[in-house]
């Protein structure tokens, strides 16, 4: 299967090609995977996100799921590369990962069918769908701050065209150790579906971004921590948790929180704990 890659090759943002152990430039340059800076595989107009797709991830917060997807938005700003820093705020508390796979669009598509969606999707990469839940309790219906924050949404480490995404498994590492274990077929909702649900009223154009659900498990990280999203066939995104050189502003805007609804959900959706938590040691 094809895969393509962004790097900065010489200051420049350079599409490449995997040979290898090496990435070809379309001049013939050659660099190490090891030594190239990557950038995100595409470069989307908008990136948009399922709520809850994977039977597990359902299951784990003890919910029914409901008839049809829902949505939210991450912006454009939130985007991040493979090798990247993923930045928790000072100030924050809960980050949590959330492997995923990114359906990149390959050309504009308005008002299509599941059965024609294919036609319209260029390839795959993986992404890992950072939430940062400490603003849970202010934007809950829009998401923007808990999934849009800075450096939130890292795609990679490349484009890969023609992969079937029947049957793959889907792995989140932290520091080396399993955390995450699900598969594309536990999605409620295939990716044909999400692109033709959404192209009903939003236009997709060639690079825009659908990131497709993750599996249970999601759990919080802490600054040094390495986490890795592999999905069979389209390789393993690698990022680092560090601190915000800044805290957040306390001048303005709604101040991050620690709630019942944020530590549910950043401990795993245990609502049968609601208000009787024990004490955190």
């Amino acid at each position: 299967m094809p895969e393509y890659r962004r790097i900065l090759l010489d200051g420049t943002a350079v599409q490449v090609t995997v040979d290898g152990d090496e990435l070809v430039a379309g001049d013939g340059r050659r660099v190490k995977i090891e030594d190239a800076q990557h950038l995100p595989p595409v470069v989307p107009s908008k990136v948009v996100a399922v709520h809850l797709n994977h039977r597990s991830r359902v299951d784990e917060f003890q919910i029914e799921l409901t008839p049809t997807p829902t949505y939210f938005h991450k912006p454009t700003s939130a985007l991040n590369s493979h090798g990247g820093a993923v930045v928790r705020p000072e100030g924050c508390t809960w980050l949590n990962y959330e492997g995923e796979v990114a359906i990149v669009i390959g050309k504009t598509a308005r008002n299509i069918s599941p059965g024609e969606a294919g036609e319209y999707i260029a390839g795959y990469t993986v992404a890992n769908d950072y939430g940062l839940h400490d603003f849970r309790d202010t934007d809950a219906g829009s998401m923007l701050r808990v999934k849009g924050s800075d450096t939130l949404c890292p795609l990679g480490p490349g484009l890969v065209t023609d992969w079937d995404f029947h049957g793959k498994s889907l792995r989140t590492y932290v520091n080396g150790q399993v955390v995450q274990d699900g598969s594309t077929d536990e999605m409620e909702w295939d990716m044909h579906y999400l692109v033709a649900d959404i192209a009903r009223t939003i236009t997709l154009y060639p690079g825009d971004v659908l990131l497709s659900g993750t599996p249970a498990n999601s759990r919080p990280v802490q600054p040094g921590d390495i986490v890795e999203v592999e999905v069979e066939g389209l390789g393993r995104l690698t990022n680092h948790i560090v601190t915000g050189p800044t805290p957040i502003r306390t001048d303005v805007g709604a101040r991050p929180t620690e709630s019942e609804e944020v530590l549910s959900t950043a401990l795993g959706g245990d609502w049968e704990f609601r208000g009787i938590r024990p004490p955190r040691r």
